[in-house]
């Protein structure tokens, strides 16, 4: 089910009936207060969510939602300066729609987002732990000292395919295929978004990092075992 957060009547029903044909099952909300209570109450497979609602900020939506499971979200919004997406990237959207745009874009775009979804990466064998930093892909849990981190989706797939990598250099197309999709639609600066992301919430200095190394031009490695201090 697909919960579709706008309050315009012109968006939302022609978006919904096309979704719809493509055998969606579709609800929409029409305020913040609905999607948030919709959202938490019907468990939708994935939310496409307008930022500019009549009570409120659809920000404030995407970090209730996020709090509170890892549905996978979409952003439309007519607000495509690079300082919106960046927050709602950080916020843990999967994806940026900027209005206007097509059914057929936003529908390819909800397929591709359910797809990585249901392919994340789950990992070979157990946890894997470095420097105090343990990640368990089957329990979709991880922790930094014994703290739980409070990753997005996204996030969390990303540390998986860095640690089971550790001391290797993993390139950003290959991060781009696997965590997003090989048919990812976004800017390749998501990626640079959820790395500093994961920075600030593994208490990481880029300028001299600990566990998660830039190699410019080519990708991103997290610290190998034998290297931690």
């Amino acid at each position: 089910m697909i919960l579709l957060v706008e309050d315009e009547e012109s968006i939302t029903t022609p978006l919904a009936e096309a979704l719809e044909r493509e055998g969606f099952e579709t609800k929409v909300a029409r305020t913040a207060a609905q999607a948030t209570d919709l959202g938490l109450r019907l468990r939708p497979d994935l939310v496409l969510l307008d930022l500019m609602l009549p009570d409120g900020s659809g920000f404030d939506v995407c970090r209730a939602l996020r709090a509170a499971s890892p549905v996978p979200i979409i952003i439309l919004s007519a607000r495509g300066e690079e300082a919106d997406r960046v927050v709602g990237l950080e916020l843990g959207a999967d994806d940026y729609v900027v209005k206007p745009f097509s059914a057929r874009e936003v529908i390819a775009r909800v397929r591709a987002v359910l797809r990585r979804a249901a392919t994340s990466p789950q990992g070979n064998g157990g946890p894997i732990e470095i420097g105090g930093v343990r990640i368990d892909p089957s329990r979709r849990s991880a922790t930094r000292d014994g703290r739980p981190l409070e990753l997005s989706r996204k996030e969390f797939d990303l540390l998986t395919l860095l640690m089971q990598e550790a001391g290797a250099v993993v390139r950003r197309e290959r991060l781009i295929d696997e965590v997003w999709d090989v048919n990812w639609f976004g800017s390749t600066k998501t990626l640079d978004v959820h790395v500093s992301g994961l920075r600030k919430k593994l208490g990481d200095d880029a300028t001299e990092p600990r566990y998660l190394h830039t190699v410019r031009g080519v990708g991103f490695r997290f610290v190998g075992a034998d290297e931690i201090r």
